[in-house]
């Protein structure tokens, strides 16, 4: 794991799998954060939303975005690993027991029935509509006796950030084992029913923000604004540490 950007990665698609299935071994609850532009803004604004990112065992790097700005400050090649990517990933393994919870009973619907072609096994799993309501006001010692009578390797939450990666927080202490990931748009993608993700060619080119705009620009403007208001900040403060680390070495 390194840290940038004052978030803690894990940028090895084989480490983060083999990382899972210690963690599940340990028999000790765990989330990981999918850290994307959104998620880097906000942990970078708010010191007790960036406690709650790091206090997972890592995030991986759901932005096209951080993997350049880490080649042109420190010259080392990361690659993205999105949401979608881990989730579809893990669902085609069939290594594990899982349980899909967030988002609206039609989206959940539409996810399991296209689940089942990727993993047989999916169709009898649960899958779990969370009320809509503030992050504090959810019952987690109820939703974990939920999570523990299914007795699910994985829990898959889609909440939107900041509110997922609050909400397993919140949750962890209730759990008696299993790892919580939070996927965010991931089940409307693979739904078939609500958004799509963009184009391969678009991702290629780290321009699915730009797909994103269309499909939601209200949001994602607001968005992207946020983000290019800190951007400058952070970069400057990644070079700053950079330069501190040389220093450091010498």
């Amino acid at each position: 794991m390194e840290t940038y950007f004052n978030i803690r990665y894990e940028f090895d698609k084989r480490l983060v799998q083999e990382c899972i299935a210690r963690q599940l071994q340990s028999g000790e609850p765990g989330y990981i954060c999918v850290a994307d532009g959104v998620i880097l803004n906000i942990a970078n604004r708010k010191p007790d939303y960036l406690k709650i990112v790091n206090g997972g065992m890592f995030s991986i790097c759901d932005s096209g975005y951080v993997p350049l700005y880490i080649r042109w400050i420190y010259g080392k090649r990361y690659e993205q690993y999105c949401g979608s990517q881990i989730f579809i990933d893990i669902v085609r393994s069939r290594k594990y027991r899982m349980i899909f919870m967030g988002t609206s009973q039609n989206t959940l619907n539409g996810l399991k029935e296209n689940l089942k072609k990727e993993n047989p096994d999916v169709g009898g799993m649960t899958f779990l509509e969370l009320p809509y309501k503030a992050v504090e006001d959810f019952d987690y010692e109820s939703i974990a006796r939920e999570i523990e009578a299914d007795r699910a390797d994985i829990i898959w939450i889609a909440l939107g950030a900041p509110k997922q990666e609050i909400f397993m927080s919140k949750l962890k202490p209730h759990l008696k084992r299993g790892v919580m990931i939070a996927v965010g748009a991931a089940f409307k993608f693979y739904s078939g029913l609500e958004e799509k993700r963009a184009p391969q060619w678009m991702i290629k080119h780290h321009a699915e923000f730009i797909y994103r705009i269309f499909q939601e620009p209200k949001k994602q403007l607001k968005r992207c604004s946020m983000i290019l208001l800190t951007l400058p900040q952070l970069l400057v403060g990644e070079m700053i540490r950079k330069h501190r680390k040389e220093r450091s070495c010498k």
